[in-house]
């Protein structure tokens, strides 16, 4: 069980504000400030500095939150486990993101639970980022991402490359010949929310020329694949996603690959869970288990 003044730090972590830390501890700010000062004390060394009024968490800080969170998400899943542990059953939650729960995980999780009939098991479906938000308060032991993380937060193994490519209908008729990414910014582009890894990854690729999503001429911004896919295969627009996503559409040529010469990418999958978790073993040999199933 955590320290109370510790509770009070990550709290402070969360907000990066000790006025808003309080009001949601029902603490008083001094009370606040006090904590964090003892914690400081106790450590010898200062856990946040202020740069124009705004708070950062110092190196010493950085490492204390994670250290601090992953030792609160192993104590939260000690606790689940250790109430189930009457009635010989153990739970896994972990996370997926829209891609890879639709088009890549299901081969190796059926394999899995009847490898496994006495665990239940609860997948979660969200976005990269809030996955993210999932494994550092604890609610889910693993996620598997497309997604950008910070790597000095989790553990991570790649769990499978995948091509990244950008889609339209087979008919779809374009203003002008097709070959470079800033040939393709007068179409309607169909394109997933904010904290998506699918958006991301495109995001990232478009930065490096010089570009972003913004300078598409038309957007539609879409929280589910299926209905991209769906709106593409009615040639509502063009789209960047991964293969795996299209890949019936493409066989059956609905849908075709937009051959672009500056635009080849290939990105990874990625198993991961909070950095020095005391259950890392057995994650770890998750990993291996879905990993040696899936295609």
């Amino acid at each position: 069980m955590l320290d109370f003044r510790m509770e009070t730090f990550l709290k402070v972590c969360e907000y990066m504000n000790f006025t808003h830390a309080a009001k949601v501890l029902n603490l008083t700010q001094p009370a606040v400030s006090q904590h964090i000062r003892y914690l400081e004390k106790e450590y010898e060394t200062l856990l946040f500095i202020r740069d124009k009024k705004k708070l950062l968490l110092t190196p010493a800080g950085e490492i204390l939150r994670s250290t601090l969170e992953t030792m609160r998400n192993d104590e939260n899943t000690l606790k689940q486990r250790m109430k189930v542990s009457l009635d010989g059953k153990k739970t896994l939650t972990f996370g997926v993101t829209m891609t890879i729960g639709e088009y890549t995980i299901v081969p190796a999780l059926a394999n899995f639970i009847k490898m496994h009939p006495n665990v239940d098991i609860r997948v979660r479906y969200a976005n990269t980022q809030t996955l993210l938000s999932y494994l550092r308060h604890g609610e889910i032991d693993f996620a598997i991402v497309e997604g950008y993380f910070n790597s000095n937060d989790y553990n991570a193994q790649i769990y499978k490359s995948e091509e990244y490519i950008a889609i339209a209908a087979k008919d779809h008729m374009f203003e002008k010949p097709i070959h470079y990414l800033k040939d393709l910014v007068s179409e309607r582009l169909l394109v997933r929310e904010h904290g998506s890894g699918t958006r991301a990854i495109l995001s990232k690729t478009l930065a490096i020329k010089n570009m972003s999503i913004d300078d598409f001429k038309h957007k539609v911004e879409i929280g589910n694949i299926h209905t991209i896919v769906n709106l593409l295969c009615q040639d509502c627009g063009i789209a960047f996603l991964y293969k795996s996503a299209v890949e019936e559409e493409l066989k059956n040529g609905t849908l075709r690959k937009i051959p672009l010469s500056d635009f080849v990418v290939i990105h990874d999958f990625t198993f991961l869970w909070n950095k020095d978790s005391a259950f890392s073993t057995e994650y770890e040999t998750i990993f291996e288990a879905l990993k040696l199933y899936t295609k």
